[in-house]
């Protein structure tokens, strides 16, 4: 009898813990992630090749990091030096910001054009979301993690961030890249446990 009422308390355990993410989803973010690891290699300044791809890892797919946001655009923002770990800097301006809740945790997050690339045509609408967590140095990448959304991404003042699709800057996986640092306002006192996870691979020391 006991033995049984083990079983069934795993049983109802594995339940409980797959209600929140549907398969649909899990096979929504694992798309996601095969186009991810097809880009390094379509991409010629890529820091890792096929070899590589196997020792990426992520966390499981988890339906509840999948957060709508209420978005306010930021009015008359001024550009600012975004420094990257390279010690160069980038110029950025904020464009939004998203207002968040993890369950009982609420947070927010900016949004930013990167000023250079917002007079190309391809990144007119593109918007970079880099962030800090709690998860950083032990189980993800120390350097902060990023997400991209485009302008059209904002709708009726909301817009859904899904922490499943945060990647990895390229400065986690070699030098010679100039990845900016997360700025102060967007490092979380949470931890994300969803998205990308510290490479397994070994760091490439590449002179450019």
């Amino acid at each position: 009898m006991q033995n049984y009422h083990s079983i069934l308390l795993v049983i109802i355990t594995v339940l409980l813990t797959s209600c929140g993410t549907s398969k649909s989803f899990r096979n929504e973010v694992d798309q996601y992630r095969e186009a991810y690891k097809k880009d390094f290699l379509d991409t010629e300044a890529s820091p890792l090749d096929a070899d590589d791809l196997v020792l990426l890892d992520f966390y499981n797919p988890d339906a509840k990091w999948k957060l709508t946001c209420n978005c306010i655009l930021e009015d008359n923002a001024m550009p600012i030096d975004m420094p990257t770990y390279s010690g160069r800097t980038k110029k950025f301006k904020a464009y939004a910001t998203a207002f968040c809740q993890y369950k009982n945790q609420k947070f927010s997050l900016k949004l930013y054009q990167n000023l250079a690339l917002a007079n190309q045509q391809e990144y007119a609408e593109h918007l970079f979301l880099p962030f800090k967590d709690l998860t950083n140095s032990d189980e993800t990448y120390g350097g902060g993690r990023y997400m991209d959304y485009t302008i059209k991404d904002i709708k009726n003042n909301q817009i859904i961030i899904d922490f499943n699709r945060c990647y990895n800057p390229w400065c986690a996986y070699s030098n010679g890249y100039n990845c900016p640092v997360p700025p102060r306002d967007n490092h979380l006192n949470l931890s994300v446990k969803a998205g990308e996870k510290t490479f397994k691979g070994k760091f490439k020391e590449v002179r450019r």
